[in-house]
């Protein structure tokens, strides 16, 4: 079973509560437990997990590299800024794993300081716009890009 670390970053502990006509009704653990169904289904031992803090989003993406597990991202606020995440993030693709960036929303149909990612060009692919159903496309997408 391969091992998959599901990292979600600021504000995403929000859901549900946050604008939900952008991101929709599910909160935080609702999101988790589904996607830890969806992994277990597609033969994924998967862990969830969700910080506001870049410093520890970061060390989750050394700790994927460190222990050899693909990751699935959500960089959420981030996506647009964050040159130190997107360091860490190209640690976890150029060690030979892979790394979904996935959003809940399309940022390029949002505002236009959304529809730059400093992450996209070191992942290996990115998944946005379909609401939570995005995590089970990424999760699919790491099983049949293997």
């Amino acid at each position: 079973m391969s091992a998959v670390l599901v990292l979600n970053g600021p504000n995403l502990g929000r859901l549900g509560s946050r604008e939900p006509d952008v991101y929709g009704h599910l909160d935080h653990p609702g999101l988790a437990e589904r996607v830890l169904g969806w992994a277990a289904e597609l033969g994924f031992e998967a862990e969830v997990r969700q910080t506001d803090d870049e410093a520890e989003l970061m060390a989750w993406l050394h700790e994927a590299v460190d222990t050899g597990r693909d990751v699935v991202l959500n960089p959420a606020a981030f996506t647009h800024y964050s040159y130190a995440l997107r360091d860490a993030a190209a640690q976890v693709t150029t060690g030979g794993l892979r790394l979904i960036e996935v959003h809940l929303s399309n940022p390029a149909a949002r505002e236009r300081f959304r529809h730059t990612s400093v992450i996209a060009g070191v992942a290996t692919g990115t998944v946005a716009g379909f609401g939570v159903e995005s995590y089970r496309l990424a999760l699919q997408g790491l099983l049949h890009q293997a």
